[in-house]
């Protein structure tokens, strides 16, 4: 075992015995993070910091894989999460705080004109998608980007063992900034498709016909357009990237960082198709559960009363920037880039040579963990993030790549590694 990482280390060997992975998150296990370099398990958060089960102490660029918005352990969702503790969790009949927040959500968000509510982004989608389908009366899906675990649309993944093939036959992935393979699929399904859901953005940013061409599309044949905003909800922009982009869907998702890591997500759109939710069954006994809700609210009026995304923005914009620079200066342009959203941007790994690019990758987080950075490949920021933050981060960045250009120069990256490589992984995006 590691020195630096013991307690995280034996932590896993024991979870492992009771718990699948030993995380009950695919992106949160020992797949994703290198076994000797790595830790495996937080105590404590604040702000932006995170310390493991060793005290070691991480600025965080994961931050609970997007859902902390503000930072950990934001003091105004604190407070209202405790007041509403005191008069109770989860109830026999609706609390009010159900109707304030969709209110809230309903004055932010542009397609939103009713909401219902879940517990986590890949409820909403499905929820989404049911609903689309009854609707339309049509069963196949159109699909971009990753949008959760559920039957309908990780059958159409590298992750389907277990989905029955009629139902992974009813899911058709296009091509993100390609409205050519969207219109093809209509082609081939005409008057069969019930939905077209993307992400509005993820790593590339939607050139200005392609989201307006896919809602022409969808008013053509009839088809229920969803945004996928579990992720760029409330980061891209407080009315989410339909705000941004300017398009509204028919239906929309979000979920991650409304309620600054509490279990919440919410379905919103169109009076006409939500009433459809009457007739289908989406029902959690803890879909009204009080805690994230009051979460919800003091999420929403923070970014209502605080520069939460120009502040993110500006950061991560200084973040893409710097990181760019440095790909140039050490002349890594062939094996990395960078992509995304300024609040939410990606490092780009290629192969170089006779190195994968998982052996670069391990390498990569192997020396960021050993600087305090705690990172996966993306940035993810919050409004706990400084310039301080942004500064420590960039200087770690400026250490790494310079060493692995080095590395990739002399031939010798398998001699600084400390461990095995990881393994290529399934990909969500």
């Amino acid at each position: 075992m590691t020195a630096r990482y013991l307690q995280s280390e034996r932590l896993l060997e024991r979870a492992l015995h009771t718990i699948p992975l030993g995380s009950q998150t695919f992106s949160k296990s020992k797949t994703q993070y290198p076994y000797g370099v790595s830790p495996y398990f937080i105590e404590k958060g604040l702000g932006s910091r995170v310390w493991d089960a060793d005290g070691n102490e991480y600025i965080d660029f994961v931050n609970g894989l997007g859902a902390v918005l503000l930072g950990y352990r934001d003091p105004d969702v604190d407070e209202a999460v405790k007041r509403q503790m005191e008069s109770g969790v989860s109830f026999s009949l609706p609390h009010r705080l159900e109707m304030q927040v969709a209110e809230k959500l309903t004055e932010l968000i542009p397609c939103a004109e009713m909401v219902r509510f879940g517990k986590n982004g890949s409820d909403a989608t499905a929820g989404a998608v049911r609903l689309a389908r009854a609707y339309t009366s049509r069963e196949r899906v159109a699909v971009c980007g990753y949008h959760g675990w559920q039957d309908w649309y990780i059958g159409s993944t590298a992750r389907h063992l277990g989905v029955p093939q009629a139902v992974r036959e009813l899911t058709h992935p296009f091509v993100f900034n390609r409205l050519d393979t969207l219109e093809q699929l209509f082609r081939d399904y005409p008057a069969e498709f019930a939905a077209v859901i993307l992400e509005p953005m993820n790593t590339t940013e939607p050139t200005p016909e392609f989201l307006h061409g896919i809602q022409a599309l969808c008013r053509k044949h009839g088809t229920v357009l969803i945004f996928d905003e579990t992720v760029t909800g409330f980061r891209y922009d407080i009315g989410g990237a339909q705000r941004l982009f300017g398009v509204t869907p028919d239906l929309a998702t979000f979920g991650k960082g409304m309620g600054n890591g509490y279990p919440i997500s919410a379905i919103v759109g169109k009076r006409e198709i939500m009433m459809v939710m009457e007739d289908i069954f989406f029902s959690f006994t803890f879909g009204g559960e009080t805690l994230s809700l009051a979460a919800a609210l003091a999420t929403l009026r923070k970014l209502e009363t605080y520069p939460v995304v120009s502040t993110i923005q500006r950061l991560g914009r200084r973040i893409m920037d710097g990181i760019r620079s440095m790909i140039g200066l050490y002349g890594l342009e062939s094996v990395l880039t960078v992509s995304g959203n300024p609040a939410w941007s990606f490092l780009g790994i290629r192969d170089s040579g006779r190195y994968s690019s998982w052996e670069i990758k391990t390498f990569f987080l192997q020396e960021m963990l050993a600087r305090g950075i705690l990172i996966l490949g993306s940035h993810n920021m919050s409004y706990s993030h400084t310039e301080e933050d942004a500064a420590r981060l960039l200087l770690a960045y400026d250490e790494v790549l310079q060493e692995l250009e080095t590395a990739l120069i002399r031939g010798d990256l398998e001699k600084r590694l400390r461990c095995k490589p990881l393994e290529p992984l399934f990909r969500v995006r």
